[in-house]
């Protein structure tokens, strides 16, 4: 880690179609942690590209790993992501006029990165570290009767909707994404 980087956090996924429902998932939720929820469209947006770019050069048979990363240090927000693809990284064309950015890896693979501001006036070192509610030790197998999970139904409908929706056919396809 960067020492100038105040926090952060990352998800792998497999490149897989399904990684992009998930990036965007994984912003919104680091985002909202970290009270920042003004960039998370953005954000989110920017992430998704950067997987969806990813995930088209995977070799859908034999899908590698991918790490989409958030750090924040200074006065910006970096979302990166790293990949084991031997391809050269391309940054989408999406993101024309962003400050990105890409390299090979030393050890293999590649990096692909877009830096965002921060909103102004703030820095990485204001931004609230998200609080963690102390869990209390399971209960041992003895006898004793397990709470009951505090679980909201309709966050888990949210996911499993967000999970099982289809990318949208490209345009100029006809019904069922067939020409």
């Amino acid at each position: 880690m960067n020492p100038q980087t105040t926090q952060v956090d990352d998800l792998r996924l497999v490149a897989l179609p399904t990684a992009v429902n998930c990036a965007d998932m994984f912003v919104r939720f680091a985002l909202t942690e970290w009270s920042l929820r003004q960039l998370q469209d953005e954000a989110s947006h920017v992430a998704c590209e950067l997987v969806h770019a990813v995930v088209q050069q995977s070799d859908s048979k034999v899908p590698g790993f991918i790490t989409l990363r958030l750090r924040l240090h200074g006065d910006a927000l970096v979302i990166e992501v790293e990949d084991a693809s031997l391809l050269p990284p391309v940054v989408p064309d999406t993101l024309t006029g962003r400050k990105t950015g890409s390299m090979s890896l030393q050890g293999g693979g590649n990096l692909m990165w877009c830096e965002m501001g921060l909103p102004t006036g703030m820095n990485a070192s204001a931004v609230p570290l998200p609080r963690r509610e102390r869990r209390k030790p399971p209960a041992s197998a003895g006898g004793s009767e397990p709470e009951p999970a505090d679980v909201d139904d309709e966050f888990f409908e949210r996911l499993l909707s967000k999970l099982n929706r289809s990318p949208e056919p490209p345009p100029g396809s006809g019904p069922h994404g067939l020409r």
